[in-house]
């Protein structure tokens, strides 16, 4: 399997959830690891919680949906880390909205973040990534849009479905540079934004999953962790839906 001693990686929107979650994984695997939010003090919080004997965290106060503010993202992570083989382009935003009351600042905003950010992410660091000689994209994306619908989220879903068509075409442009890019579709996660839903709203959610538990952001980071693999190497522009089954059921009792 492989060595990640020595392994950079840069996690965007790595300071909570699922972002949080990855970083996590990769440093316990032994790779260094440079998490990149909007907020100062959230970034700071995170990288006490990730600290540890040996480990180390490099924070960057960064904005995805800025292009110069990626530039800037991209060599802060060189100059901390000493380079970069791996970007987890994770940074994204899920605020809840029906059809008729989205605005155009709603559906900017979203697709700024979502889907500039993910492909200002890339540009950014494709030279790094190119000089690893083994640079590899991770992109979270969701089964919200790709896969499934949600009602109050369907420009939300529409971002997270555009993710998917950059990941494909972007594999082919950076296949030359021995850069494999793929995506990962969460399910249900367990993150703080489902804290305080309520037991009803909870049982309703794992009655949704065969597998009758929520995800936890280990599962993502494993499924992370399998794309920005050596033994992942020949797999590029594809997409892994790491959900407990829940998009599987054909009627809503199946299980």
């Amino acid at each position: 399997m492989t060595d990640w001693s020595g392994v950079k990686v840069l996690v965007t929107g790595g300071s909570q959830g699922i972002g949080l979650g990855i970083a996590e994984g990769f440093l316990s695997a032994g790779a260094a690891v440079a998490i990149s939010g909007r907020r100062p003090a959230t970034l700071a919080a995170a990288a006490e919680k990730l600290g540890g004997p040996g480990r180390r965290v490099a924070t960057i106060v960064a904005d995805v949906a800025d292009p110069a503010s990626c530039a800037r993202m991209a060599a802060e992570a060189q100059q901390q880390l000493g380079g970069l083989d791996v970007l987890c382009a994770n940074a994204g935003i899920y605020p809840e909205r029906d059809i008729d009351e989205l605005t155009a600042a709603d559906v900017a905003d979203i697709m700024a973040t979502n889907v500039g950010g993910t492909i200002f992410s890339v540009q950014a660091c494709r030279p790094a990534l190119k000089a690893s000689g083994r640079g590899r994209v991770v992109v979270t994306s969701s089964i919200t849009g790709p896969v499934t619908g949600f009602p109050g989220l369907s420009h939300y879903a529409a971002s997270k479905a555009a993710q998917l068509g950059f990941v494909r075409s972007a594999a082919l442009e950076l296949a030359a540079d021995r850069i494999t890019v793929n995506a990962i579709g969460p399910g249900s996660i367990r993150t703080e934004g489902l804290d305080g839903l309520g037991a009803d709203t909870m049982a309703k959610m794992l009655a949704c999953i065969p597998q009758r538990r929520l995800g936890s952001p280990a599962d993502i980071a494993a499924a992370a962790q399998f794309f920005a693999s050596a033994e992942a190497a020949f797999i590029t522009g594809q997409f892994l839906v790491v959900d407990g089954g829940q998009t599987l059921p054909e009627l809503p009792d199946a299980p």
